[in-house]
């Protein structure tokens, strides 16, 4: 098939619903995201029955989320330069394949270990994510595109709201492998969608692997990439570690059923929403500086009363994920607009810095994660887990306050 023509961005984009010949609407890349965040959880409330199926031990199941986390940051290095050359919806549409070839390896895994090859490979969904930011930045300018971005990353807020709940009845109705069916149908409707709507919206960069790889060092040399990079990683790496930790807590330490655990689970989704609506509203107006610091704050707030509790003895489950809507509102706040930050350093890179920004984020998640399922006991109930969250956050906090401190010394 002929590769849709570029459409040019200098105006304001063209787009019609199922016309590849134009741009994306936001629609799809709502739910490219979207499918990239529900891959991440939806089978959490099923880790215990899962431990039990495969007849490990809970720590081998929990680095389902680990070892996912830690392939996407290996490929969002990858995926970013290569879109940059070979254009966005080619991989896009691989990717999704993949995807698709890896969620039957899931469901049909016969041993824990070739479950965790096939989940590592799962990963590849990533694309969506990663590409779904890339194009809003080559259709809007910077403020623009974190409004957009905003909007678009909805898709990783309405999802994780329901994912867990639906995943845990799921779990309860049919079993484990159930989620990964529904991930399967899903994947199959995306590939559809993303070929009919996605119209192609970089230009061709001209240049081999080799050399787009090689302009890695622009970005890894500018102290503002790294400032909005680490200030999404730092921010973004509370709630990875909630992912890592939280089943155990809510199970182990609280005693929810995988239903009742899975309606808790998605508490941070709620204020994730409700942040990227923030996000979509105002960042034009406030730009996406104030936007970032406001959101890493409210995100360490929220750590921080739910420490308090806890500390005073009076730690419930409610207590607990009803206060981790705070992490969700500040991340909802923070990551549009410091991904938005980062792909503007260079508008040319914007593939390559979307995936070096996301592989760092997502780099640290998978080892906070994993260090979080490591460090959590009975005994120890949820401090382990709160006292890493609030340590990442106050990283946050430190990284936008570099970036503005920064532009004030320089005038910019």
């Amino acid at each position: 098939m002929a590769r849709p023509t570029t459409m040019d961005m200098t105006t304001a984009p063209s787009v019609r619903f199922l016309d590849r010949a134009t741009a994306p609407h936001i629609a799809t890349l709502i739910l490219l995201t979207g499918i990239s965040a529900l891959t991440m959880n939806v089978f959490l409330p099923s880790l215990p029955n899962m431990t039990a199926y495969f007849d490990t031990e809970y720590r081998l199941m929990q680095l389902s989320v680990a070892v996912y986390l830690g392939v996407n940051a290996v490929l969002q290095i990858l995926i970013g330069p290569i879109s940059d050359k070979m254009g966005r919806r080619p991989v896009i549409l691989w990717g999704m394949a993949l995807f698709l070839l890896a969620t039957l390896g899931c469901i049909f895994a016969p041993t824990a270990y070739i479950f965790l090859v096939f989940r590592m490979m799962q990963a590849v969904v990533v694309v969506g994510m990663v590409l779904g930011r890339a194009v809003v930045r080559d259709m809007y300018p910077q403020d623009k595109a974190a409004s957009m971005i905003g909007y678009v990353t909805m898709g990783m807020a309405v999802v994780p709201m329901i994912g867990p709940a639906i995943g845990g009845v799921l779990d309860g109705l049919f079993g484990w492998q159930a989620n990964f069916w529904l991930l399967f149908v899903l994947g199959l409707a995306m590939l559809w969608l993303t070929w009919t709507d996605l119209g192609e919206t970089s230009r061709a960069s001209g240049k081999t692997l080799v050399q787009q790889f090689r302009e890695y060092p622009e970005l890894l040399t500018s102290p503002r990439f790294w400032g909005y990079a680490l200030a999404a990683a730092f921010s973004s790496g509370a709630f990875f570690t909630y992912l890592g930790g939280a089943p155990f807590v809510g199970s182990e330490v609280f005693g929810l059923t995988p239903t009742l655990l899975g309606i808790c689970f998605g508490a941070p989704a709620v204020g994730y929403f409700l942040g990227n609506f923030i996000s979509g509203r105002y960042s034009m107006r406030f730009g996406v500086n104030r936007m970032i610091l406001v959101g890493a704050l409210l995100n360490v707030a929220g750590i921080a009363l739910n420490m308090a509790i806890f500390q005073a003895g009076a730690g419930t489950a409610i207590s607990f994920f009803g206060l981790m809507t705070f992490v969700g509102l500040g991340n909802g706040m923070t990551i549009p607009n410091a991904t938005a930050g980062a792909l503007s350093v260079r508008p040319h890179l914007a593939g390559t810095a979307s995936g070096l920004s996301g592989a760092i984020m997502l780099g640290g998640g998978a080892a906070l994660s994993a260090l979080a399922g490591a460090l959590l006991a009975p005994e120890t109930g949820a401090f382990p887990l709160l006292w890493i969250m609030v340590l990442t956050g106050v990283l946050g906090v430190a990284a936008i306050l570099m970036v503005m401190r920064r532009e004030r010394r320089l005038g910019i």
